[in-house]
């Protein structure tokens, strides 16, 4: 009730009355309401609306997903025989999450010694709790060094980083165990400690360096992925996996490569797993390979170029399916697994070693390039089987006095059988001039030697070269002569090509056609490869085969030597040719010595080509003598084959 007051004038008595609110009142009550109720729609959304998006920053804080790559599919050669495999690769690691309470109590153990101590530079926590962790996983450490005898150390450094970047995945403390090492630990290790022998897979090659260049290796992969298993939102940890660098591993990586594996875990406030597994996907080993070769004729003929640089390709005539893809120096595979070290590296460099000489080697052809010469002239009626040439020993062309024979002797008169079988130079020196350069450039093409042979393997050279007088303007700025195309016709000058080009030019003069695409990979149901036809008339054709044939069996023969009982293959006729041609290297030249062919004669099943290096500047280097023993192995092992019993052969592809 509003108090009474006296007025002046008159000295009454006088109540005054006053409004029941005020204004500012009422406006502070709306404030104050209007407040609250944001505060309740404030809190309606985060509780409600925004209950999500907690939930999933709460998982993403609590979960951690770990991912383990799939083990790479197997290789095999054509027989069922592996090639290329996994070893298990056994290591003694600690589980770091199971270390956490001693982890605890040896931090609290060191900062008690560091204050009785009194020492005034005491490290902080961080340095504390790092001691403290080196100090429990070193203790286990010892355990294992007394069991087999060591005297290993923890890298403090390493320990520190994997607890940092990786606290889920086991610390390996000693890797690639030997199988002695293994088993003692097995024996002696309690199952329930953090000690485990941990088991993983590493990349096997049980023949070493076989086909070394064309089965490839692997490398570390850090980067691999899981497709559509959950939780790519979370922290993830990964396994290390192996990607294809080379050869068929890099080819065919995808079909090798495993599926990933993957586990989601909850976690406690310093990232180690509390729970079993919310999610798992277990990995699935990749798809296996069955290629066409066979580690039978590989290995002899690796055998047979020995310590010589160069390569031997071998080829199914009918299916174009590889048989034998070999190249020297090469490197024994087992040496990149896991990781190839930087010494040895540098050791196949420094050999050499790195080329695949069958796939990227070019070389001039030599002699050997006479049937295509043979073939152009023959197509384009320029001779006969029965055209002959006297060779004199020597021949002028242009301003210049070409040689046969190296100037020692001649050939006399002789037609072009004998011309194949004694690889005589001055009959196919006017052979190439009447034909002509553009005929002779036209058929190699036909047969594809200018192109590659678009094999199943990376990195194939593009270099191969079947010159013409445009190419030589547009490259050198000259101009075409006389002496060029004679070069050309016996397979020097500007020609290159590969081992495995003359190999497939091999197979497809074998079964008088033009192209044959080889393939790595066998199909026991693989059709018979047809192409153009060759265009020989059969006496033509026959004029040529009779050649190839003499070369082996006909007195004066470039391969005579494979007639000898230590090279001949019984009851087999073989149709080959050989060649020399020369290199230039630094100092001096090298001869390239060839020898290609096909076998048997009259119904061909395999062909080859050889090249091997000489490895003396200005030593001669024939053709039949280095490369013809190389085929010889190939081919003694190839029909040795094929002349067993079927219960013999299941036997030894088992």
């Amino acid at each position: 009730m509003p108090a009474p007051r006296i007025t002046e004038s008159t000295g009454a008595f006088v109540v005054e009355t006053r409004k029941n609110y005020q204004v500012r009142v009422i406006f502070f009550y709306f404030v104050t309401l209007g407040l609250l109720l944001i505060l309740a729609l404030g809190l309606a959304w985060q509780q409600l609306l925004q209950a999500d998006v907690y939930h999933e920053r709460e998982r993403q804080q609590n979960e951690r997903r770990i991912l383990v790559p799939g083990p790479r599919g197997n290789i095999y050669d054509r027989e069922g025989r592996l090639l290329v495999g996994n070893r298990a690769r056994f290591a003694v690691v600690v589980f770091l999450d199971e270390l956490r309470r001693e982890f605890r109590r040896e931090f609290i153990r060191v900062r008690k010694n560091y204050r009785e101590l009194g020492d005034k530079d005491v490290p902080n926590s961080g340095q504390l709790e790092q001691i403290a962790q080196v100090s429990v996983v070193q203790n286990y450490l010892d355990q294992v060094d007394q069991i087999l005898g060591r005297q290993d150390k923890v890298d403090s450094k390493d320990l520190m980083r994997h607890l940092s970047d990786a606290p889920l995945l086991p610390y390996v403390l000693i890797d690639d165990l030997k199988p002695e090492e293994y088993a003692r630990l097995l024996e002696q290790l309690p199952v329930e400690s953090p000690l485990q022998v941990y088991t993983s897979n590493t990349r096997y090659y049980p023949y070493n360096s076989a086909a070394a260049h064309t089965l490839g290796f692997v490398s570390i992969n850090e980067d691999i992925d899981i497709g559509d298993f959950p939780g790519e939102e979370l922290k993830t940890f990964s396994m290390k996996g192996t990607m294809g660098r080379d050869g068929l591993e890099a080819h065919f990586d995808d079909q090798l490569q495993g599926e990933t594996g993957g586990s989601i875990y909850r976690v406690d406030y310093a990232g180690f797993k509390v729970d079993p597994p919310i999610q798992r996907r277990l990995p699935i080993q990749g798809h296996n390979l069955t290629t066409s070769l066979d580690i039978d004729l590989q290995l002899a003929a690796e055998q047979a170029i020995g310590d010589y640089t160069g390569a031997a390709a071998a080829i199914d005539v009918n299916t174009g399916e590889v048989l034998v893809l070999a190249s020297k120096p090469d490197y024994n595979l087992n040496d990149f697994a896991p990781r190839l070290s930087a010494a040895t590296a540098q050791q196949i460099h420094d050999q050499g070693a790195w080329l695949n000489h069958a796939l990227d080697g070019t070389y001039p052809p030599g002699s050997t390039f006479k049937l295509i010469t043979a073939i152009a002239a023959l197509r384009n009626g320029w001779i006969t089987p029965d055209t002959t040439f006297d060779c004199e020993g020597s021949m002028p062309i242009g301003n210049r006095t070409f040689r046969c024979d190296n100037g020692e002797g001649k050939h006399g008169v002789i037609d072009l059988r004998q011309a194949i079988a004694k690889s005589c130079d001055i009959y196919f020196w006017n052979t190439g001039i009447q034909t002509g350069v553009d005929l002779i450039a036209a058929e190699a093409r036909r047969f594809h030697l200018d192109q590659p042979a678009d094999i199943e393997l990376p990195g194939e050279t593009h270099h191969m070269l079947i010159p013409d007088p445009e190419w030589k303007q547009r490259n050198r700025d000259e101009e075409w002569f006389p002496g060029d195309t004679a070069n050309m016709a016996i397979g020097q000058g500007f020609v290159l090509v590969t081992p495995l080009d003359m190999a497939c030019f091999a197979a497809s003069l074998a079964r008088g056609e033009t192209v044959t695409k080889p393939t790595l990979i066998h199909d026991p149901n693989h059709p018979q490869q047809h192409s153009e036809p060759i265009g020989l008339t059969p006496a033509q054709y026959a004029a040529i085969l009779d050649g190839m044939k003499g070369c082996i069996t006909a007195e004066g023969g470039t391969a005579a030597i494979l007639a000898l009982p230590a090279f001949a293959v019984p009851g087999v006729t073989i149709a080959g040719k050989t060649g020399t041609a020369q290199v230039r290297k630094a100092g001096g030249t090298i001869d390239i010595a060839w020898f290609i062919g096909f076998a048997p004669a009259d119904h061909p099943q395999i062909a080859w080509a050889v090249a091997i290096e000489g490895d003396t500047l200005g030593e001669s280097f024939g053709g039949a003598h280095y490369a013809g023993p190389v085929a010889a192995a190939i081919l003694k092992k190839y029909f040795e084959k094929q002349n067993r019993s079927p219960e013999t052969k299941a036997d030894t592809s088992n």
